[in-house]
């Protein structure tokens, strides 16, 4: 009766420890999904205008404002930045991106 038992016991432990992965496999699913490119941001709700800048070497700058100037400064400001911390060469950046939704 005692082997009987221990089975029982192990099985109920077992199917516990299971229930308890899953659950928290599952909890760990459902998060929400965070910027793969910090670099990059998501837009503002407000800002309908975008522009991308490209040094020659190194990485460039995406940038999102309310108008297409102020879209192609902050890009190239970012680019500028960018382009410094990764080696690159920040004084040859130049816009080649930049339009509104509508």
């Amino acid at each position: 009766m005692t082997g009987h038992t221990v089975r029982q016991c192990s099985s109920w432990i077992l199917l516990s420890l299971l229930a308890i992965d899953l659950a928290l496999t599952a909890g760990c699913s459902g998060k929400a999904a965070t910027a793969r490119y910090p670099d990059h941001p998501a837009p503002n709700t407000g800002s309908t205008c975008f522009a991308e800048a490209l040094p020659t070497v190194g990485e460039g700058g995406l940038a999102w404002a309310d108008t297409l100037d102020m879209a192609r400064q902050k890009s190239l400001d970012n680019c500028a930045r960018y382009a410094g911390r990764s080696g690159g060469t920040p004084n040859t950046c130049h816009v080649v991106m930049a339009e509104c939704k509508h």
